[in-house]
Formats: structure tokens, C-alpha cells, sequence
């Protein structure tokens, strides 16, 4: 039973790293070795990882795959993408290279919209508080001037403002609804910095206007902040080719195959239980190539997901069909990313990833992001509907398992060949290890 501790944030990280070794494992020289393994023995690299979060006391890895032949927008790209999840980066490469040779990926940006608001509480009248809102518009945007010029440089800023009344919904609250452009940036730290300055600015100029009473004057701001749902921060993918163009080693019947991979979306698009795993499918490469570019794949997920139930039910991202004799497979999805600031500038292997893609802009990152999301789809909806999902995922199991059970190149050998006519289970691998070690 571990104690409570007090001051921990200001103990040295040596300290921390002994006082939870000591808390929490029978052997505590072997956990604080095993964490300091996982320390950079470049010290200036170690002080930047440690200073990217709180109470820092290791590195915590994930591998960084590539998947290349990425045809999109008839430019190649070698996509670098971050995830634990085996046989994720295969699926993508795989997918890449059978679009490559079919004319590649088509990837539209539609809208680059961001949110935020600010939420507060107004005691009077509606129609007084639209009319003071008309008057202190003005007032608002130049309030912000300081804080958006440089963005204004680049292109982007506040697009628009508008007060929202959602009395029906909640007493006495209301909404100043902000969109905003930030070119190449995410934009969290700008947009929730213009949101509170709008804020502050909206409750000074409401204890100045003369047609509130006092108590209307006294607005109550419950909080400003951004949004991670972007409906109108929107990208399409999608891919096409004649039907009998889908032919390869394992779509002997392309017609057979379209029709069968239609019918799969068509489930997801109606049955949510399908849809939230078909949608994780998704979000495996779009997180993988998130996670390496140095966005928040938190934000990201939520806004994803909360736009697959924007018609009231969750539902595919995913769509497909076929019209004269052409196969189409598409979706669209909001993404809100960045290429400058944040990690972007910081983590060494972002940095690295970002050149990998030719240092995109955030709408070409939106695109390629978009895109292996897609592809990803793609990869597993045609291993469900002809082999089944299983047959590549348990071959990287299987490695898995010898690897956690430090299996020899001669055991390595033996076990493979005996899976290949075998079903793998954890159990039966165990049971063969043990065996052989006999």
C-alpha cells in the first residue's frame, strides 16, 4: 500500500524516480535502472523531453514507422507514422502501393474554420443584449488588435463573431461564437488568448452601457475556450477506378469484391457497433501520422468522432459506391493541425517528420493525414471481406509473443513453419515454446 506524498512536483527528478521505486516495486534498483535506461544520454535532448510535460522521470517510446508510395495528388509520398498497434503501417504501405498504380489518392481541403467561445450568463432581456452586442461588435475586435496582428500578416485572425442565445437549452446563457484563420499553426494558445481578451472586454463595456440595469451589467463569464469540434475544418480523400481494375492475387472477382466492400460500409454507416470499429480503423492512420507530426491526436479524435455522429447517430466516416462501371471509396473528415509552433519546433523526431513530407503546409498535412486514415480503411475492409482481418494481424502476434518469450533463431524458425498450417493462439505458441525447450 503506497503512502500519500507531499511536495512531489518539487522534488529533483532522482528524487522522484526513488521515491516511486521504493513506493511501488519489491526490487527498487532494478525499476529506477530500468527507468533511467530510457534516458537520452544526450542530456541537453533529455532536459527538452523533460520539459515537455510535468513531473517528468523517463521517455516513454513508440515506434516510428514509414509507409511509402503514397500517391496523393499525383505526388509521392514516404508518410512517417507513430503507433504501437502491429500491422497498422503495413496495412498503410500496402494500401498505398495498390492505389499508386490506379491513379493515386485525391485529397481536397474544403474549409480550414476553427472555433471557440466564449460562455456566459446574461439576467436580462434577449433582445437588450442583442442590441448591446450590436453596439460593443467594434469594441470587441479592436480589443483583440494586439493579439491577432501577427496572424493578420499571415493571412488569418478572427473571420467572424456572432452572439448565440441558448436560453432554451440553459437559462440565462448565451455564447459569443468566434471563428478564426490560422493558417499554418493549430492556433489553441491564439484562439483561447483572443477568446479572453473577448471576454474581459465584454464584461467592461456591459458595466458601461447605460441601458443595462444594474444587475444586467453584471455579466457572468463562465469560461472562453477553443473548440475541438470543427465541422466546417474539413478535408476529402477519396479514390476511383473501373471496377475490373481492383483485380489482383486475392480479388479474382473485382464485381464480387466492390459489392462486398460496399455492403461492409453500408453496415457501418447503420449500425454503430460496426461504425465505432470501422472508425478506429480510421483513426489508426490518422493518429499514427498526428502523433509523428506533433499535433494533439486527443483533439483531434473528439472532433472526429463527434462529426461522425453529426446527423444524430454514429455513423461510417467512410462512404462508397459504384456508378458506370467506376469504383469510389471517400470520405471526409475535420482536422484542425499544425506545421509551426508547438512540438513542431521542439521534438527532434517532429521536426524529422515533417521533412520526411516535404515540410507541408497545415492544408497539405490535413490531405496526407486524411488520406492514410483512408487508406487505412481501405486495408482493412478488403481483409475482412476476403481473407479475414486475422491472418496478417496473427502473424505479427505470433512475433510478438516470441519476442516477449526471447525466443532463439532456431526456435524463431521452427515455430514459424509450424504456423503456417496452424491457427496461432497465445496458448498454442506457449505450449510449442515449452516443447521445444524439452
Amino acid at each position: 500500500m503506497s503512502n500519500a506524498v507531499s511536495g512531489f512536483s518539487k522534488l529533483s527528478k532522482e528524487e522522484k524516480i526513488n521515491w516511486i521505486a521504493q513506493q511501488y516495486f519489491s526490487q527498487p534498483e532494478v525499476a529506477v535502472a530500468t527507468l533511467k535506461q530510457y534516458w537520452n544520454s544526450d542530456t541537453q535532448l533529455q532536459q527538452l523531453h523533460d520539459e515537455f510535460i510535468e513531473n517528468t522521470i523517463s521517455n516513454f517510446y513508440l515506434p516510428l514507422g514509414i509507409a511509402p508510395n503514397f500517391l496523393i495528388n499525383d505526388r509521392y509520398y514516404s508518410v512517417p507514422m507513430v503507433i504501437e498497434e502491429s500491422s497498422v503501417v503495413a496495412a498503410a504501405a500496402k494500401s498505398a502501393k495498390f492505389w499508386s498504380t490506379r491513379g493515386g489518392f485525391k485529397a481536397t481541403v474544403i474549409n480550414t474554420e476553427k472555433i471557440g467561445q466564449v460562455h456566459f450568463l446574461f439576467s436580462g432581456e434577449a433582445d437588450k443584449l442583442q442590441a448591446f452586442f450590436r453596439s460593443v461588435k467594434p469594441a470587441l475586435l479592436n480589443a483583440t488588435e494586439s493579439i491577432t496582428k501577427n496572424m493578420q500578416k499571415r493571412g488569418g485572425g478572427i473571420v467572424s463573431l456572432t452572439l448565440r442565445d441558448k436560453t432554451a437549452d440553459l437559462p440565462q446563457y448565451y455564447q459569443l461564437h468566434v471563428t478564426f484563420e490560422t493558417k499554418d499553426s493549430m492556433g489553441a494558445n491564439f484562439i483561447n488568448s483572443c477568446l479572453e481578451q473577448l471576454a474581459k472586454t465584454l464584461r467592461e463595456e456591459a458595466q458601461k452601457y447605460a441601458e443595462f440595469s444594474e444587475a444586467e451589467k453584471d455579466i457572468t463569464v463562465v469560461m472562453s475556450i477553443l473548440s475541438n469540434f470543427v465541422p466546417n475544418c474539413l478535408v476529402r480523400a477519396e479514390v476511383s477506378c473501373p471496377v475490373e481494375d481492383l483485380a489482383e492475387k486475392k480479388i479474382e472477382n473485382p464485381q464480387l469484391f466492390a459489392e462486398k466492400f460496399i455492403q461492409a460500409v453500408r453496415i457501418a454507416e447503420i449500425e454503430p457497433y460496426r461504425a465505432v470499429t470501422h472508425n478506429k480503423g480510421i483513426m489508426n492512420g490518422v493518429d499514427a501520422v498526428v502523433l509523428a507530426t506533433g499535433n494533439d491526436f486527443r483533439a483531434v479524435e473528439a472532433g472526429v468522432h463527434a462529426y461522425a455522429s453529426k446527423n444524430g447517430t454514429y455513423s461510417s466516416l467512410s462512404h462508397a459506391k459504384i456508378e458506370n462501371g467506376i469504383f469510389s471509396f471517400w470520405m471526409e473528415i475535420p482536422l484542425a493541425l499544425g506545421t509551426v509552433g508547438g512540438l513542431t519546433s521542439l521534438h527532434p523526431m517532429v521536426k524529422m517528420a515533417l521533412e520526411i513530407l516535404g515540410k507541408p503546409s497545415a492544408q497539405e498535412l490535413m490531405q496526407i493525414v486524411a488520406v492514410t486514415g483512408l487508406a487505412q480503411n481501405f486495408a482493412a475492409l478488403r481483409s475482412l471481406t476476403t481473407t479475414g482481418i486475422q491472418e496478417g494481424h496473427m502473424k505479427m502476434h505470433l512475433n510478438n509473443i516470441l519476442n516477449q518469450y526471447q525466443a532463439t533463431p532456431e526456435e524463431r524458425k521452427a515455430i514459424t513453419t509450424h504456423f503456417q498450417n496452424h491457427t496461432v493462439s497465445h496458448a498454442s505458441v506457449v505450449e510449442l515454446i515449452e516443447n521445444l525447450r524439452k
